[in-house]
């Protein structure tokens, strides 16, 4: 999506919104003066028994003399960014659900919050504009052609904005593709012409690749599938003037039926969606590239699926990850630690400053912090701050959780080097980043992401839609964090 910015230093006043269809009033204080159209909010606060005041927690919307919409916010300065980016979500969606083809942002208050309160409107704006896939007959895309910012004007373009809003939105796209649509081999087409699109260096290990290496993790997820397609996929960005060297990992389960331990309908639907991790990273690799942050990034994605069939693993296999350690199986459920565990080893053996890995990986972090924010575990503690750092930048809410090494005597076993996980599922997300700890070789730098809040019902922060794309702001912002 292309949408044409203009800025504009002066303040709007009710001359020059005169022809105006869908206005965003973004507030700063109840004390702004001259607020276009004041009579028509006021008169509407009236009439719903409201305050000026409310603003800051509930936005408004009115009709405009001219026949058009108005959303009124107040964004105060005592809130932190999600709260900034979930009211702006509220306030945009009567206007973005009109098909808006020309929107303006209206900012008030100090020079010193502006940019901010700008950049945010901005950001939320063009991000709900997005047009993702869709089977509806009577589908009607947005129409976004033109945003027009009044009040203050920028020495850039929001270049990063737009960036962060292409990495969500192919995020988005990627994750809410219906499973027949996003096979394994379809998934590795699309990311080969991302490549080729975006001059990113491409590799795959496929099957046979794979089994030659010793990667048997991978394998016993990946051999239950009738279609021999998955592969552990290798990008690459790499500037001329890269000042760090960081990889990013992603879980790619385009479906989970859970294997021999299949899953019940309820919690079988809704897995297409579990190759997330490796749309988030794909995102961050797109927005990255665009912001031409002087990093190399190495993306490495676990593309595969988890079938029953002949074929499959199954409960009290061993098997031999490539890093030569054996495994016993317990829950052929807990699949997307066995493909990362490979996937994290290839990653850890480039010796990057850094690995990251996102996944949706385990229920128990959704029982730990529900879906309104995702859980990060990490081997250092210094990356633990630029992490809580990356999360009040972005707006994108995360919890930190211990790595602490007695949680490894749950997975103790009596016949191979450690247990996949255990059955009681308690702490199983601390239990799966130490199981996956168990795979980084060079004592590398790591912090994994459980990303129980990728889909939340009625959208997050500043997301509207189900699936929200959340991690890649996230990861954006920790990258920068890490180049300084």
């Amino acid at each position: 999506m292309s949408v044409k910015l203009r800025q504009n230093a002066a303040i709007a006043n009710e001359s020059t919104l005169k022809d105006s269809q869908h206005i965003l009033f973004v507030l700063s204080s109840i004390d702004d003066k001259n607020i276009p159209f004041k009579d028509n909010l006021v008169i509407k606060l009236k009439r719903i028994k409201s305050k000026f005041n409310d603003l800051n927690k509930t936005p408004l919307t009115i009709e405009l003399p001219n026949g058009g919409v108005a959303s009124y916010v107040i964004l105060d300065h005592q809130l932190n960014m999600f709260q900034r980016h979930t009211l702006l979500r509220k306030a945009i969606k009567p206007i973005i659900s009109e098909q808006a083809e020309n929107i303006d942002i209206c900012v008030f208050g100090e020079e010193a919050i502006k940019e901010a309160h700008t950049c945010a409107a901005y950001y939320v704006v063009t991000v709900n504009a997005a047009n993702l896939p869709s089977r509806k007959k009577e589908h009607k895309p947005n129409a976004l052609k033109c945003v027009t910012i009044h009040g203050y004007k920028a020495t850039h373009d929001y270049a990063y904005v737009n960036a962060r809003v292409a990495g969500n939105t192919l995020c988005r796209e990627l994750t809410i593709t219906p499973p027949n649509d996003l096979t394994p081999t379809v998934y590795r087409q699309k990311i080969a012409k991302l490549a080729s699109e975006n001059g990113w260096n491409h590799k795959e290990y496929d099957m046979n690749a794979l089994k030659e290496m010793g990667a048997g993790a991978f394998i016993a997820v990946a051999q239950g599938s009738e279609q021999q397609d998955a592969a552990i996929v290798h990008l690459t960005y790499n500037p001329a003037n890269a000042q760090k060297h960081i990889a990013i990992i992603g879980k790619g389960i385009c479906f989970d039926t859970g294997g021999h331990n299949l899953k019940p309908s309820k919690y079988m639907l809704g897995m297409h969606e579990d190759m997330n991790g490796s749309a988030v990273s794909l995102g961050i690799l797109l927005a990255a590239s665009q912001m031409q942050l002087p990093i190399k990034l190495d993306c490495w994605l676990a593309i595969a699926q988890n079938h029953i069939g002949p074929n499959a693993f199954k409960q009290n296999d061993v098997i031999t990850a490539l890093n030569g350690m054996t495994i016993e199986i317990v829950h052929t459920d807990a699949e997307g630690r066995m493909v990362l565990a490979d996937t994290l080893t290839l990653a850890s053996r480039e010796k990057p400053d850094v690995m990251i890995d996102f996944a949706t990986l385990t229920g128990s972090m959704i029982t730990a912090v529900s879906d309104r924010m995702s859980g990060v575990i990490t081997n250092r503690s210094e990356l633990a701050t630029k992490a809580t750092d990356a999360d009040s930048e972005s707006g994108e809410r995360i919890v930190m959780f211990p790595y602490n090494d007695d949680f490894d005597s749950d997975l103790d076993s009596d016949i191979a080097d450690i247990k996949q996980c255990t059955l009681e599922g308690d702490a199983d997300h601390i239990h799966a980043a130490r199981f996956l700890g168990k795979f980084i070789e060079n004592d590398t730098p790591w912090i994994h992401t459980d990303l129980s809040s990728a889909n939340r019902k009625g959208g997050l922060g500043a997301v509207e839609s189900d699936t929200n794309g959340f991690g890649v702001g996230f990861g954006l912002a920790l990258i920068k964090r890490l180049i300084n």
